[in-house]
């Protein structure tokens, strides 16, 4: 056999076998297996939720946790999902159409050396000012309650996170340019599973349970980036670091990193924003925004970052082949895709929203005011669920063609609307002593996410990259005779919030199960009843 032809060798050919698995209706099983992972790991996610809040609830020592892990995390959006994404992977593929595979190896190589050098010295900095980071991010920390010494002190063990999930999603990157998804998809695994080990057997063992969950965040980071070194391996891919930064492929990327760190965060700057203000209105805001964001990011991440994984190489190349109809085919088909799915799902988080948190969180030291007011954050994020989809799916269409500037000054208009609204929410419902401030933060972050989308379709389609395509029209008034049969039965099957607190694990997990399958059945029958069909949603080759 011609070893030319063999699968060993397959990174050094054209991308003719990726062209082949991304195409038609196997973009479509390319996303659904990175859903699967994505599935998995959200599963492990509310598991590893569940048990800190039995263990930690809504406590000084959560909040701690929390700004702690939200500072490596926000910078992770920036550097990793936002510089490395955005920036490597539009070049990854352009050296990979247009280049050999030697050239593209050393683009590798100088990307690995060069950035790892500045991540390194980017954590070094962090660590040695973390007390300087939680006084900007944590404000109300300041004081005699020790919240602030306890979050300088996390955050010196998980500000390292940094540097090892940079490093992973860099390798993650080069793993979905060659069209290994699956890999990457599951790598987050690994931290859920870590920390739900620390939280349970760790914890308990030390003076500071808390520092448990600092220390597992650490190890985490470095079991996650040694766990795609084989398959790098495998695929002919693992990266010899140099430094190079006057590579021209290093100085492209670099281009579009910059605006991309920002561009790609801003949702992340909305949450830092919130956080700020809440870490001013009392013990337990921060984290019922925390519980109530990860409830919220659990069908964001199944299906819209997914989406966005899967296409942002694709767009990629079809940019770079000239190929902009099938470009904007698979915009307008992804974004159809969302719509489908992000709809319900914000409709089912606003109306199960106590059911959903009482079912998760309600035990131990999480009690019924905190189930009350993380489901009133809760539904204020689910508002915004479409919008939070859709700028998955619409900025990657921008950074796709090299394009970060635009994104960057939507971001802006975004961020400024969303850090008025906080601050005059947060005015206002202190003013008239409503309980539940930090909902007016929860909403101000939706409102944001909804004008950062349609800012960034109307640039798209300003742009002439997307038009108004045939079969919108029909579909939205599809899926809101749908919405409307799901919201009946849901509101039928409702119980109050006492019923959800008085009754047992099993009786509650029994009935949310009942009112979701209920939910998601009528709305799928009708959407069938009327006229809308799988065949509808094949893409083109």
């Amino acid at each position: 056999m011609n070893p030319e032809n063999g699968p060993e060798n397959e990174a050094q050919r054209p991308d003719t076998a990726l062209r082949r698995r991304v195409t038609g209706s196997a973009l479509f099983r390319t996303t659904s297996l990175v859903s699967g992972m994505t599935l998995l790991s959200r599963i492990l996610g509310l598991v590893r939720d569940v048990v800190l809040a039995r263990f930690f609830g809504a406590s000084l020592v959560m909040d701690a946790f929390l700004v702690a892990n939200r500072i490596p995390n926000m910078l992770r959006r920036f550097f990793a999902e936002g510089a490395f994404s955005q920036g490597f992977i539009p070049v990854m593929a352009r050296y990979r159409e247009q280049h050999d595979h030697d050239d593209a190896r050393e683009f590798v190589d100088s990307v690995a050396g060069t950035f790892g050098v500045v991540l390194f010295g980017v954590t070094l900095i962090g660590v040695v000012a973390s007390p300087l980071l939680v006084l900007l991010v944590a404000p109300g920390f300041v004081g005699d309650g020790g919240d602030f010494d306890l979050a300088a002190l996390m955050l010196r063990f998980t500000f390292p996170y940094l540097f090892f999930v940079s490093l992973t999603a860099f390798a993650g990157g080069i793993l979905n340019t060659y069209g290994r998804f699956g890999v990457p998809a599951f790598t987050p695994v690994i931290l859920n599973i870590v920390l739900i080990a620390a939280a349970i057997w760790w914890s308990p063992q030390l003076e500071e349970p808390g520092m448990a969950l600092a220390y597992a965040v650490f190890i985490a980071g470095l079991c996650q980036l040694l766990f795609q070194i084989p398959f790098l391996a495998r695929i002919r891919a693992l990266p010899r670091p140099k430094w190079a930064p006057k590579h021209d492929g290093v100085k492209r990327s670099v281009r579009l990193m910059l605006p991309a760190i920002f561009g790609s965060s801003v949702a992340q700057i909305n949450v830092l924003l919130g956080g700020i203000i809440a870490s001013m209105l009392g013990v337990g805001s921060i984290s019922y925004l925390y519980y109530s964001d990860r409830l919220m990011e659990f069908p964001l991440g199944l299906f819209g970052i997914a989406l966005a994984t899967v296409t942002l190489p694709y767009l990629s190349r079809l940019w770079a082949n000239n190929e902009r109809d099938a470009f904007a085919d698979t915009i307008n088909w992804s974004l159809k895709l969302a719509l489908l799915v992000a709809v319900p799902a914000a409709v089912g988080l606003f109306v199960l929203a106590e059911p959903l948190v009482a079912t998760i969180f309600y035990r131990g030291e999480f009690d019924g005011h905190s189930v009350q007011m993380t489901s009133m954050a809760l539904q204020a994020y689910s508002l915004g669920l479409v919008g939070f989809s859709f700028v998955k799916i619409l900025a990657p269409a921008f950074f796709a063609r090299e394009d970060t500037r635009t994104p960057v000054r939507i971001a802006l208009i975004a961020l400024g609307v969303n850090l008025v609204l906080s601050i005059l929410s947060a005015w206002y419902l202190t003013h008239i002593g409503f309980v539940g401030t930090h909902v007016g933060l929860a909403l101000a972050t939706s409102i944001a996410a909804l004008l950062n989308a349609a800012l960034l379709y109307r640039g798209l389609h300003r742009d002439g990259v997307l038009s108004h395509m045939h079969g919108w029209q029909s579909l939205l008034g599809q899926v809101l005779l749908a919405i409307a049969a799901m919201w009946a039965i849901l509101a039928w099957l409702q119980r109050p919030l006492e019923w959800w607190l008085e009754a047992g694990l099993a009786a509650r997990t029994g009935w949310l199960g009942v009112s979701v399958v209920a939910g998601a059945g009528i709305y799928f029958l009708v959407l069938l009843a009327v006229g809308l069909r799988p065949s509808k949603f094949r893409l083109r080759p």
